[in-house]
């Protein structure tokens, strides 16, 4: 099984997304079972760490995102990929946009999927600490229910 998360720039989101979700297939034993990554739709910063703070607040919850590189969703991902999660409905929108007529990858919202208090990860990077936090908080819960889901599916 193979999972990608995807959000604008691959600095906060889906970073934090990638490295909660590792976190916790290893604390399932699934570990070895499931390939996951994040990307951006954007490429301004392929090959850059996530943002300072994001890894400050992933790193005091347990969560080390500091060998994580941004990289951008490429073509060949639509058939690598099992599962690719939008952190917000614009990159949804990108990733049908970009999607080959013959990737087999179920697109998805990430939220949205698990009927949480939100549809979208909002983007914490021109707002303050809080933000960050925020996305912690949303993503650890959904991250939860998606292990349930990858159990099921393996």
């Amino acid at each position: 099984m193979r999972v990608l998360f995807v959000c604008l720039g691959n600095i906060c989101r889906s970073p934090t997304a990638e490295g909660v979700l590792r976190h916790k297939l290893q604390e399932a034993g699934l570990a070895g079972r499931v390939e996951v990554a994040s990307a951006g739709t954007g490429n301004w910063h392929v090959g850059a760490a996530p943002d300072k703070r994001t890894q400050r607040a992933a790193l005091l919850r347990g969560f080390d995102l500091s060998a994580l590189r941004a990289q951008q969703v490429v073509a060949p991902d639509f058939n690598h990929y099992d599962l690719i999660l939008a952190m917000d409905l614009s990159n949804l929108r990108d990733l049908k946009a970009l999607q080959p007529a013959h990737g087999k990858a179920e697109l998805d919202l990430f939220l949205r999927r698990f009927d949480g208090v939100k549809d979208e990860v909002p983007d914490p990077y021109y707002d303050g600490e809080d933000g960050f936090e925020e996305v912690l908080d949303l993503v650890e819960s959904a991250c939860d229910l998606l292990v349930i889901e990858l159990k099921g599916r393996l």
